[in-house]
């Protein structure tokens, strides 16, 4: 339950004006996403976990958003994002490079793939990435510091913030179709957008919020 949109849950617009059939098939899809390797190998799959648990932490009082999944699905289509920097490969190549080169990565410094490190190691690993600092021949001329911000940073952070889980930390509406959005004037609020909570409020956010549709 989010703290700052108390008693709000998005889902609750399933079936009210704010959602079509199309954004509740949408909806539905990222809440039915495999939990399981698919596209990557296990060794792959299990990197990609540990990656996502670190660039994306999640708090324990709640359901996870299933990133590595998301990202997975992304990969496994093959969905781009319509441009890429031209020192990348296309979006499997190199998430499928990435992942095994860190792994590579992590077993010649501390003789254990990326997923087994303590998290300490782990963010030791992740920002030698960040720093250009990798640079095994499993990378195979890919930069691992483009990797990181174009692929590894900015797909985790789509995955998460395309899920329920973390419209409700934001108070988001999900998909503005049909109803749309209509006062969209800085710090306005239609009748069918979440109310935050602030100081001394609570109670009054939370009201309002278990009403939302």
């Amino acid at each position: 339950m989010s703290q700052r949109y108390p008693d709000y849950d998005v889902l609750r617009k399933r079936q009210g004006p704010s959602w079509n059939e199309p954004s509740r098939q949408v909806v539905d899809q990222r809440l039915a996403v495999p939990r399981e390797a698919m596209y990557f190998s296990t060794a792959q799959w299990r990197a990609l976990q540990a990656i996502c648990a670190r660039i994306m932490p999640q708090p324990s009082d709640r359901p996870p958003v299933p990133i590595a999944a998301l990202v997975q699905i992304k990969v496994g289509d093959g969905r781009g994002d319509g441009y890429r920097d031209a020192r990348l490969p296309p979006l499997q190549q190199a998430w499928t490079i990435g992942l095994e080169a860190l792994d590579q990565e992590s077993t010649d410094r501390h003789q254990r793939p990326f997923a087994d490190l303590p998290v300490a190691q782990q963010d030791e690993l992740l920002g030698a990435m960040q720093r250009d600092e990798l640079e095994s021949a499993a990378w195979q001329g890919m930069p691992a510091a483009v990797f990181f911000a174009h692929r590894v940073v900015h797909d985790i952070s789509a995955a998460y913030y395309s899920h329920p889980t973390a419209w409700n930390e934001l108070g988001f509406g999900g998909p503005a179709s049909p109803r749309g959005y209509v006062r969209l004037a800085e710090d306005a609020r239609d009748s069918w957008e979440a109310a935050e909570a602030h100081p001394g409020e609570e109670a009054k956010a939370r009201k309002l919020n278990r009403h939302v549709r």
